[in-house]
């Protein structure tokens, strides 16, 4: 979405200024992580409200394209990279006041225009103690032990490394997941092998989890479920690449290093109480609001979201004994409970309370041990690999479900007040 850094056009008509508007929302909303399908439904629901009510809309995960009517001129938009949730809740204000007509085109492409130069609210501090606290909170969830909680805090800095080296070379990007699951696998299966740490294979997951591709591919299924073929295969098959190169580093430190076939025995380790995993919840929610630039006003709105689905997912699957039935329930819960949100509180849009709920669900912790094992103990890694499959199809399949029932309520919520998105998110930005 680089076109949204460039100043705006003084001798350009309505209609251009009209496709233009629409091809950076577009970009906005899949720079935030809004699967296809419902960003070229948002973008058609604007289109009408300015005018034009047979607007062609085709978005993929890395561009969009619009055209105001059928043969009409097209609009190309690419998206370069992600944005933060603090922007997304500035893409959804824009949306919600586009379609009640308080924002007009030439006020959206000057707030559009500004998008990603938006400074962080956490400049010094976001990303490092972001990603450190994730890597405990993810600890605590996943391996409730001290030690394996220690070595995510101590392990997460060598992820913030790589996080900002990899943002000046598309070289770099590219080797972050072979190289920060290597680093964190020699490390751990050291560690193991001292006595240091228990379940290694479940304890270098925490200090990489932020950048594992669970929610690609979970997104990618959700969007082949919803019919967009192309879209969906592209982001599946870039996913499962990317968890591919986290097991190659796996596998490639396991035969470095000789693992003994002993430290690889896929048992969740459980130490601390039952409270160590809420607590995790909170670390994960703090974590991504550090990370995201939210504002310390909403944090805890996104923690009655991101807390809900966790419990829903652990009930679901101490109920049913199942992991893909919990996935299941805390996926339809999260898209229930981010819409109940929004409705309430209609400064914080769905997808701001919903992503990091998401994003918490998401297997990648569990995909990665499973194709881990695949590479290093074949024995024991096809039940584990056909349990994560069912678990990524659950999930999907949740998404699908809840956004349908919550359809209803959202749209109660826009016609009750959530265009008052354009003035209370600035004010709560200040």
């Amino acid at each position: 979405m680089d076109a949204v850094t460039e100043p705006a056009r003084t001798t350009e008509t309505a209609e251009d200024r009209d496709r233009r508007l629409l091809a950076w929302l577009g970009a906005g909303m899949l720079a935030g992580g809004s699967p296809v399908h419902e960003a070229e439904d948002d973008v058609r629901e604007v289109a009408r409200a300015l005018g034009h009510p047979n607007a062609q809309v085709t978005c993929m995960p890395t561009g969009v394209m619009v055209a105001l009517a059928p043969g009409r001129a097209t609009a190309l938009e690419r998206v370069e990279g992600g944005i933060r949730l603090d922007q997304v809740a500035d893409v959804a204000s824009l949306v919600a006041g586009l379609r009640a007509g308080r924002t007009t085109a030439d006020e959206a492409l000057a707030r559009l225009a500004t998008l990603r130069a938006q400074p962080h609210r956490y400049t010094r501090v976001g990303l490092p103690v972001g990603v450190v606290l994730s890597a405990v909170g993810i600890a605590l969830i996943l391996t409730p032990v001290g030690s394996s909680v220690l070595f995510a805090a101590v392990l997460a800095p060598v992820t913030v490394l790589l996080l900002l080296l990899s943002r000046s070379s598309r070289a770099v990007r590219t080797l972050v997941p072979l190289a920060a699951s290597f680093a964190t696998s020699v490390a751990a299966f050291t560690a193991a092998s001292a006595g240091w740490v228990e379940a290694p294979l479940w304890t270098l997951v925490a200090p990489i989890a932020v950048i594992l591709p669970g929610a690609t591919i979970v997104t990618g299924l959700t969007e082949l479920a919803a019919g967009s073929m192309v879209a969906g295969t592209g982001r599946l098959a870039h996913g499962t690449l990317q968890m591919l190169l986290f097991a190659l580093g796996v596998g490639g430190a396991a035969g470095l290093l000789r693992v003994d076939a002993a430290l690889l025995d896929p048992a969740r380790p459980v130490g601390l109480g039952w409270w160590a995993p809420l607590l995790g919840v909170v670390v994960v929610t703090v974590a991504i609001s550090l990370m995201e630039s939210l504002p310390p006003h909403v944090v805890p709105w996104v923690l009655l979201t991101v807390l809900a689905t966790y419990l829903a997912q652990a009930v679901g699957q101490e109920v049913l004994g199942m992991r893909w039935a919990g996935a299941f329930v805390g996926a339809l819960v999260a898209g229930l409970a981010a819409s109940l949100v929004e409705f309430v509180r209609p400064e914080l849009p769905r997808a701001v309370a919903f992503l990091p709920s998401f994003w918490l669900l998401v297997p990648g912790s569990l995909g990665l041990i499973s194709v881990a094992q695949a590479d290093i103990s074949p024995a024991v890694a096809a039940g584990a690999v056909w349990e994560v499959t069912l678990v990524v199809v659950a999930l999907a399949l949740g998404v699908a479900v809840g956004a349908n029932l919550a359809s209803p309520l959202r749209g109660a919520a826009r016609r009750t007040g959530l265009v008052h998105l354009l003035g209370r998110w600035r004010r709560g930005r200040a």
